[in-house]
């Protein structure tokens, strides 16, 4: 009897070889495709309450100050991610390994402390604007770049490291080369979950004379405009959500094959 003859004649496992597609694609597309249904379902409420007309009446702010939202949230995070890699690589190092945990609860300051506290102390430092804006977006964005950093360098197996001291490697050829590289999922990762932080708080910028999106929403809700204050609060949304896509697509394909487990 052949293979075949063999596979039609056990219908279990033509049941189990035929089913098992189906078990896999589902899982994986759920997602995507619910939260494709639940913007449609959103997009259509919009329409048919007439809401989207009103909201379009806004297109003009809308640019103008999703380019400022932009602005401090690029400036700002970009100041984080530099900052932060570079201090979680520090405190990761053999001297400050010791004092690493009390150096981090430092950092732990800035999400202990309320964001329109941190805001206007900034404020009160270095006047209203941008300046202090972009102060008080890292100092609350700062934190799980810090702590992934230092999470991602002291998770890179032991043995590896042992591995290229024994090839003759500096420190600073195993630093670059092996623990960096095993550790940049993590990082990255951080930056994900800084930069989603960062773009959420942003609008918080507009108390303080920064402008940014949050002028069509504090002042949608000040004079009880719903078509305002979604005029300002989708448009951030959709900065966060295209913001964590990009961020994202360069985890992918910056982090090298064999580290990322998404490769």
């Amino acid at each position: 009897m052949t293979a075949i003859e063999n596979r039609s004649a056990d219908p279990a496992a033509a049941q189990v070889d035929a089913s098992a597609p189906v078990s896999v694609r589902p899982g994986r597309w759920s997602l995507p495709a619910i939260w494709l249904l639940i913007a449609a379902l959103f997009s259509f409420w919009l329409w048919h309450s007439g809401l989207l007309t009103d909201i379009a009446s806004y297109r003009e702010d809308i640019g103008y100050l999703a380019v400022q939202h932009l602005i401090l949230v690029g400036t700002a995070g970009l100041l984080a991610a530099v900052s932060g890699v570079c201090i979680g690589a520090l405190v990761s190092r053999p001297v400050f390994r010791p004092m690493a945990e009390a150096i981090l609860q430092v950092f732990n300051l800035g999400k202990t402390i309320p964001t329109l506290a941190v805001l206007a102390l900034s404020m009160t430092w270095l006047g209203i604007g941008y300046r202090p804006a972009i102060f008080g977006l890292w100092a609350v964005t700062l934190l799980p770049i810090v702590r992934n950093t230092y999470a991602g360098l002291r998770s890179v197996p032991e043995h590896l490291i042992d591995a290229a001291r024994g090839m003759g490697m500096t420190p600073a050829q195993v630093f670059w080369r092996v623990e960096l590289p095993n550790a940049l999922f993590i990082i990255f990762g951080g930056i994900r979950t800084a930069l989603a932080i960062c773009v959420g708080t942003a609008p918080l910028a507009f108390l303080i004379g920064a402008g940014g999106l949050g002028e069509l929403i504090f002042t949608g809700i000040a004079l009880d405009e719903l078509p305002m204050m979604l005029a300002g609060a989708i448009p951030t949304a959709l900065i966060a959500v295209l913001t964590d896509f990009c961020v994202g697509r360069l985890q992918y394909v910056l982090v090298p094959r064999g580290i990322n487990p998404l490769r």
